[in-house]
């Protein structure tokens, strides 16, 4: 006799991919959020620092080392933007847009880096945008 049909479940055990370790999974949350908490702390002087420490620390952990690198990778570029718009500032002219290119930096900046740790949470990577690698 032929066994009786049985839809296909996405979420059924087999299926499922097994869950990553607890460690893993908070050091890629820390490597997303040290960034805007090292920001906010510092002026976004050290905005870098978060996620470089834990890139060093977490070297030998595949998941949370790919977190921290693109958090690393994505700061840095958002670090020159940020430079380049403190130099439009201090000109007449380009206070017109630096301005308004600080606070694009900033709310997507912040997108990013909840997003990054929300689906870090879900044990799922992000891959930040507009990175220029360095770390890897």
């Amino acid at each position: 006799m032929s066994q009786p049909y049985q839809p296909y479940d996405p979420h059924d055990a087999e299926t499922r991919p097994t869950a990553l370790p607890a460690h893993s999974r908070i050091g890629a949350i820390i490597a997303h959020l040290s960034a805007p908490i090292a920001a906010l702390l510092s002026a976004g002087s050290l905005s870098l620092l978060g996620p470089l420490i834990v890139w060093l620390v977490q070297k030998n952990d595949p998941f949370a080392r790919r977190a921290a690198a693109g958090a690393f990778n994505f700061n840095l570029s958002f670090w020159l933007l940020y430079l380049l718009s403190w130099v439009l500032i201090f000109t007449v002219v380009g206070a017109l847009i630096g301005v308004p290119l600080m606070i694009v930096l900033f709310v997507v900046s912040a997108w990013c880096h909840i997003k990054g740790a929300i689906r870090a949470a879900d044990d799922r990577p992000y891959d930040y945008p507009f990175q220029i690698r360095v770390l890897s």
